[in-house]
């Protein structure tokens, strides 16, 4: 019989920062307390946005041994891999998807480890001892979004009954290129040559790019950056999920990992994008810019971060989600799986289906990515 004890948790600050932290490394700042505590602290998180913190963690004896960031969600909004057609159909059978458990880091669709254990902590007992909580609830599913692989498999083989739904994004590897110079000789000719005028372009247009990291990122350049960041979503005639008490949280406990990409014209900052990093990977995350610019998107949030990967020694680059432009920027294709527990055996049968041909259909795109990059042969 496993040692191991389940506690729910209602607020990730019932757990002390250390004890979380020592669990989950310094590659993955989204699984990081901090991160998770600016987020439910600010009010990004929370029964008023539809995400109830409902955090799962082991305990043996006195010692935290396991955590895994659980939410009761009431709707899918800041998801990113989106199921609204089940819930629409569930819920015109009569049925009620909503709420729904969720593994996953809110508003962020960077693949990375969800379960963290401690040494010594057989993985298929923990795995069958947390099913259990959402096994026997009243909640319709649980879906488990942008875990590593080894994580995903490690569920399926607890529990091969979980739905497998594919998908795919577009991330950047450092192949030894050495500079940012070695990366564009890396690539065709008329890639190479396309890079170099998107660049050349945002220059003439005298916009000038500034990397500002840590304590090097100001309270000022920090508004800035949210007026830009609410400018990307006010176009689309909505606020922004994050506002700016959860970047002045990040910034002042986990500075580190900040990095901020700011485009000034004439001195002036008119635009920026701010990514997060680990030990080795840098993630691009927020973006806005207060101007149109020829090609400045390109490269505040492409080309700048591959520059500084290069700088720092990171290994890779997620840019985040969708966007096919990022092919010929030198960002392959990466497949992701999610999975999910439904309930019911009739809309469980119906999603299997469904993520069977959907899968299909994504086996044969990333094929078609892959052969469609830029680098020579």
């Amino acid at each position: 019989m496993s040692d191991l004890v389940l506690n729910e948790l209602s607020a990730i600050e019932a757990v002390e920062p250390e004890s979380w932290n020592a669990l989950v490394g310094d590659d993955h700042p989204f699984l990081r307390h901090e991160f998770l505590h600016a987020l439910e602290a600010s009010g990004a998180v929370g029964a008023a946005t539809g995400w109830e913190p409902h955090h799962l963690t082991l305990w043996r004896e006195n010692a935290l041994v396991g955590v895994l960031p659980c939410y009761h969600k009431h709707h899918s909004y800041g998801e990113y891999v989106f199921d609204w057609s089940w819930a629409d159909a569930w819920e015109n059978a009569g049925g009620r998807y909503y709420p729904k458990w969720l593994s996953a880091i809110p508003y962020t669709p960077a693949p990375g480890p969800r379960l963290a254990l401690a040494d010594g902590v057989d993985p298929l007992a923990a795995r069958h001892l947390l099913a259990g909580t959402w096994e026997r609830s009243s909640l319709s599913s649980w879906h488990l979004l942008f875990a590593e692989e080894d994580d995903v498999a490690q569920w399926l083989t607890a529990r091969p009954d979980l739905v497998t739904r594919h998908g795919v994004q577009f991330q950047w590897r450092d192949r030894g290129f050495g500079g940012f110079p070695g990366f564009l000789e890396s690539l065709t000719s008329k890639r190479r040559k396309a890079i170099r005028r998107e660049r050349r372009l945002v220059a003439e247009q005298g916009v000038t790019l500034h990397r500002l990291e840590g304590g090097a990122i100001r309270e000022a350049d920090l508004a800035h950056f949210f007026r830009c960041y609410e400018i990307t979503y006010l176009e689309r005639g909505r606020h922004g999920y994050l506002n700016l008490d959860f970047f002045r949280r990040l910034h002042r406990t986990m500075p580190d990992a900040m990095v901020l990409i700011q485009a000034r014209l004439d001195g002036r900052p008119v635009a920026a994008a701010l990514c997060l990093q680990g030990r080795h990977t840098l993630y691009g995350r927020y973006w806005g810019s207060e101007i149109v610019a020829d090609c400045l998107h390109f490269e505040a949030c492409y080309y700048q971060g591959i520059e500084h990967c290069l700088e720092r020694g990171l290994t890779r680059f997620d840019p985040g989600t969708q966007g096919e432009h990022k092919l010929s920027r030198g960002f392959a294709p990466r497949r992701l799986r999610s999975l999910h527990h439904i309930a019911d055996p009739g809309l469980r049968a119906a999603v299997t289906r469904f993520c069977a041909e959907e899968g299909r259909h994504v086996e044969a795109y990333c094929r078609a990515a892959e052969q469609a990059l830029p680098f020579k042969a």
